[in-house]
């Protein structure tokens, strides 16, 4: 009797671990894109998926050259928000981050700065839309902006990523994301 009860308490701590950094993924009933978000020891981040008719609306309209938009051929770009919803500071680096594809294969992220490398080339000193590279977050401070792997329309992945607060790094994933058919930047 005492190793059931024992048993029940370790699957009902086990099932409260993994509850709390569980995926929540979300879909929009209109348009029928994708959302996913963790949120992991006060660290919340969350993809969004994007089509590439936002994504060229989102440059032109800052009239931008198009060679800014065409550069971003085989990307898929999602809306990306990080927040610190713990009670003290926290920090992530996109370039730790790595995407998984569902055949094992593992990239990097092309970071902010590369891409502004990249644009200024193309005659645009334009920073705005990309996910900073890194940030130290005060506690409620957020912030925005593209992630762009470099997959083709369909793939899956997940995505591993880190932060770092009171001295430690923490890792985890956001599982089974995936670049709409047919929406990658071709």
């Amino acid at each position: 009797m005492l190793r059931t009860h024992f048993l029940a308490l370790s699957l009902l701590i086990a099932c409260g671990a993994t509850a709390s950094t569980q995926t929540i993924v979300t879909q929009n009933p209109e348009t029928g894109l994708k959302t996913w978000k963790n949120s992991d020891r006060g660290f919340s981040l969350e993809l969004v998926q994007l089509l590439p008719e936002f994504v060229q609306a989102t440059y032109s309209s800052r009239d931008l050259p198009p060679a800014i938009f065409a550069s971003m051929r085989g990307y898929c770009v999602f809306g990306t928000v990080a927040r610190n919803e713990s009670d003290a500071p926290l920090s992530y680096r996109v370039a730790s981050w790595r995407v998984v594809t569902a055949d094992g294969k593992t990239q990097r992220l092309r970071t902010k700065s590369q891409w502004v490398k990249v644009w200024t080339k193309l005659g645009a000193d334009f920073s705005y839309s990309i996910l900073p590279d890194e940030m130290t977050f005060d506690v409620g401070d957020w912030s925005q902006g593209f992630t762009t792997p470099k997959i083709a329309p369909g793939t899956r992945f997940d995505l591993i990523y880190s932060w770092r607060q009171h001295g430690k790094t923490y890792t985890d994933k956001l599982e089974n994301l995936a670049c709409p058919s047919g929406s990658g930047i071709q």
